[in-house]
């Protein structure tokens, strides 16, 4: 059956008026010609004592008032933070993307459990010209799937239909999810050609944009593989306007290979068929270089290395590189032994915790070891850092420092099974900026790629941004993909993708606003010195929307010249006639004329 998601109940709290009693009766003039002789000033003042009284007796009832009821967990509504007795009503629900950046309240959010489901929810909402978006694990930096008009999710759709295991493919519901694929795909000996950072996706959004849930062209990294929506042999779509189609590249393939990376605007993405391989160990290297010794081996490390990604540390000339390979049966897992310990490899960021904690705090010695860090991974430990002060470049320097010790005695080898080994701890909520340029071709790399981080470093130095560590680089083939921002009709073509970053360590609603201020600065910047030069351009999970007409106008025009803007819209028209699948993104990056 459809599942509504619905809130608690909660109480309605009722509030009785306290009131003075009535004022005294006014002096009456007497009829004669004497004037009015004063009342004694002692009496004057017996009456403002008495209204004061009043007035604090009314103030402190409302206080206890106040006070006196329960703030209910779910009461987060705007208004609850006004009036605390006011809670959400209880058909509203509440949908927030996973860094709480974005957050949209509906009374319509959907779970069908079957395809038979879905398509009756679509329908209906066509005829009603109800909104109803795609919404997978709310992923997405930007909220590209979210919607207060209504939101559909595939979360119950989550099965793996059939498996071809001649040819190393399989069929599932697009609301699996990634690590739930996986695990269920094992036992076949098959497994994805590559993966995104994060396995909670639904495979319903890692395709379609194939990193953040909505169709929005998830990446992975390595050079000599494509982006995720390349896995993608065929889809089975849920349209409002032509119901349910199967697309493939031999079934409609200029629909297919737009709908690829569709946006969650052309239909609800219900089932799809994956291209898989075979399942394998890896082995994975960590080591620490610098720039002059990444120009020498560039070429080599995208080469030789089936997944390679850098990460670089800002004010600091180190890069950690990070390579994985398929396990040699010949050679077997490197008998290289780690110098460090993990404990020693903490040690220098618990250490710098204690100080800045000594410094902010002003903890007395007795008190240091109130926090627990020993229980801490590294990337929590960073959070609880970078939160004492994320905005202080001073401080984040001395961060940024102490990760580069964290990597350089984190050195070494692992191996694991590709699905265990391609995750990464990407760290806690963060407002992130990707984007993706043209990085020449495998046998013959641009060395753009090297340049553009050049000078981003250098921006980030001149301008003194607190700009926290890492800046990741990944690079795939290229894609067919239509809405891609890695298309390319050349299959020998690489791109490089870049992503800047701020975390929100906090729950501080005015901290967390200043630092969304700085990183929309930190993200101007580099668009200003960086996006035109370099043809580079957001991923679609990633690109915030410009509030002046002005920027917003240039931004549209600036996608028409890299994406089919008119054939996306013209897709649009013809299978979302009343826009119920688009929202508020949407509409602002491609807005449709009378005319397409």
């Amino acid at each position: 059956m459809l599942r509504r998601a619905n809130n608690h109940n909660l109480r309605r709290s009722i509030h009785s008026l306290l009131k003075p009693p009535p004022y005294p009766t006014p002096f009456r003039r007497p009829f004669c010609s004497t004037p009015p002789t004063p009342p004694p000033s002692s009496a004057t003042d017996a009456e403002l004592r008495k209204y004061i009284g009043y007035t604090l007796l009314v103030l402190g009832c409302g206080v206890a008032t106040y006070y006196s009821f329960p703030f209910p967990e779910d009461a987060k509504h705007k208004k609850a933070y006004l009036f605390r007795y006011a809670p959400l009503p209880p058909d509203l629900h509440t949908v927030s993307n996973w860094s709480g950046t974005h957050e949209v309240q509906t009374r319509n959010f959907i779970q069908p459990e079957t395809i038979t489901e879905l398509e009756s929810v679509v329908k209906e909402c066509h005829e009603k010209k109800q909104k109803i978006r795609p919404v997978g694990s709310g992923l997405s930096p930007n909220g590209i799937g979210l919607m207060r008009g209504g939101m559909v999710n595939l979360a119950l759709m989550d099965k793996v239909l059939e498996v071809d295991e001649k040819n190393k493919r399989v069929r599932v519901q697009a609301g699996i999810r990634v690590q739930e694929l996986v695990d269920g795909i094992k036992e076949y000996g098959i497994t994805l050609q590559n993966f995104a950072s994060i396995r909670e996706q639904q495979i319903g959004g890692i395709i379609q944009d194939l990193y953040k849930n909505v169709q929005v062209g998830a990446h992975g990294t390595g050079a000599k593989l494509p982006p995720i929506d390349e896995q993608v042999i065929s889809m089975k779509l849920v349209t409002p306007a032509k119901g349910t189609i199967e697309i493939s590249k031999d079934k409609d393939p200029e629909l297919f290979y737009l709908a690829r990376c569709g946006l969650g605007g052309l239909g609800v993405v219900a089932e799809v068929t994956l291209q898989c391989v075979e399942r394998q160990e890896l082995v994975e290297h960590t080591f620490v270089s610098n720039m002059k010794e990444i120009k020498k081996n560039h070429k080599k490390f995208l080469s030789e290395n089936k997944h390679v990604k850098y990460l670089y540390i800002p004010y600091t000339d180190t890069v950690v590189v990070v390579t994985c390979n398929p396990l040699s049966k010949w050679k077997g897992p490197p008998k290289h032994k780690p110098k460090y310990s993990e404990e020693e490899a903490m040690q220098h960021v618990r250490d710098l915790y204690l100080e800045s904690v000594r410094k902010y705090r002003k903890l007395s010695t007795s008190e240091e070891s109130e926090p627990d860090i020993s229980e801490l991974s590294f990337t929590e430990l960073r959070d609880k850092l970078l939160a004492l002060d994320p905005l202080n470049k001073e401080h984040i320097v001395k961060v940024n420092k102490a990760e580069a010790e964290f990597w350089r005695k984190s050195e070494g080898y692992r191996v694991g099974w590709s699905d265990e080994i391609l995750g990464f701890d990407c760290g806690g909520q963060q407002w992130v900026s990707e984007t993706c340029f043209p990085a020449g071709t495998l046998s013959k790399p641009s060395m753009k790629d090297l340049e553009y981080i050049e000078q981003l470093t250098q921006l980030i130095e001149k301008q003194n941004l607190p700009a926290p560590a890492p800046i990741e680089q990944r690079w795939t083939a290229s894609s067919k993909s239509l809405m891609s921002p890695a298309y390319s009709s050349s299959s020998d073509d690489i791109f490089s993708w870049v992503g800047i970053i701020m975390y929100l360590p906090t729950a501080d609603a005015r901290q967390r606003k200043e630092i969304t201020e700085e990183f929309f600065h930190y993200r101007q910047l580099t668009q200003k010195s960086l996006w035109d030069q370099y043809s580079a351009y957001e991923h679609w999970a990633k690109i915030e929307v410009p509030k002046d007409k002005d920027e917003l106008a240039a931004l549209q025009a600036r996608l028409r010249k890299r994406f089919p803007v008119d054939a996306y819209n013209e897709a649009r028209r013809e299978l979302d006639p009343n826009r119920i699948l688009s929202n508020n993104i949407l509409q602002k990056l491609f807005p449709i004329t009378e005319t397409v």
